[in-house]
């Protein structure tokens, strides 16, 4: 399938400007920062400052939040797992493949994309390192999705990752994605899922303000951008209903406030206002223990 076939190439575009301000925040290489994502973080740069100061948060500092949780969350499995495998799907300019790959060079760290930014990645990676692999090419929607489990060894666990990806899908079209996972990952004995996810900004004060925001994004993406779960309870319910045994649902809140002195009056349950959530989902085969 090439690029110019699928129906979610427009999506990219939000690659060069969260490869750009990983870049600017200190956290990525330069390889990774386009001058397409420095004209995007130029023009946005006056209304996320706006709603640092008014909202409590923007666009990049929780790209900087959700990108330091996957990171904690791939950091101990691979303690766990040293012989972890990891496939980042829709990886766009992140530089998580080769920030993990030199971290841990035990691991085998496949990155996922369509075709023009698969091509567009292992270029830049090869600037930095000959040896690094080349970015898989595959729409998440076609059968060139499940052979690109094949490139791994079924002897060893699998974590898949996505970052900044799923509430750019319908429902429909995330059970979907998420069933595939379950699907092409049976050949494990351990597969893991890690992705952030925005839900519904009900909690926050400028609510109506975030989700205009998000209807804008929604039209210059060409997708079907949206916030499709209010509470943990009902994301994770989605994500076993798709296939995973295990799901868990980690607020920045929750994680924060469990090294403070009292957590009493905090509920798992509850949306507790942070603008995006950490969802560790698991499946594993019969008769495996449950990690």
């Amino acid at each position: 399938m090439t690029d110019a076939l699928s129906a979610h190439r427009h999506i990219s575009f939000t690659a060069h400007y969260t490869g750009y301000i990983w870049y600017s925040m200190g956290i990525s290489h330069p390889v990774f920062a386009t001058r397409k994502g420095k004209l995007l973080a130029k023009l946005v740069h006056p209304l996320e400052s706006w709603a640092e100061k008014y909202v409590g948060g923007s666009m990049r500092t929780t790209l900087k939040q959700r990108h330091q949780m996957i990171d904690d969350h791939l950091s101990a499995l691979i303690q766990q797992y040293p012989n972890l495998q990891v496939l980042e799907i829709a990886s766009g300019l992140s530089p998580r493949g080769w920030s993990f790959r030199q971290q841990y060079p035990e691991i085998d760290y496949r990155e996922l994309d369509l075709p023009d930014m698969a091509q567009m990645k292992t270029q830049a990676l090869k600037q930095i390192d000959q040896t690094s692999p080349a970015v898989l090419s595959a729409d998440l929607f076609s059968a060139d999705f499940a052979r690109a489990f094949e490139v791994f060894d079924p002897n060893r666990p699998l974590v898949v990752v996505s970052e900044g990806l799923i509430n750019y899908f319908s429902k429909d079209m995330l059970a979907q994605l998420l069933q595939g996972i379950v699907q092409y990952g049976q050949q494990f004995d351990q597969l893991y899922y890690l992705t952030d996810l925005y839900p519904e900004p009900v909690k926050n004060k400028l609510a109506n303000f975030i989700w205009s925001s998000s209807k804008l994004l929604k039209w210059m993406s060409r997708s079907a951008f949206g916030f499709h779960f209010v509470s943990p309870p009902e994301a994770a319910q989605f994500f076993k209903q798709a296939g995973f045994h295990t799901v868990t649902v980690h607020q920045p809140t929750l994680a924060f406030n469990s090294t403070q002195a009292d957590t009493s009056n905090l509920d798992q349950q509850d949306h507790l206002g942070d603008l995006v959530w950490l969802i560790h989902s698991q499946w594993q085969k019969p008769n495996q223990p449950e990690q």
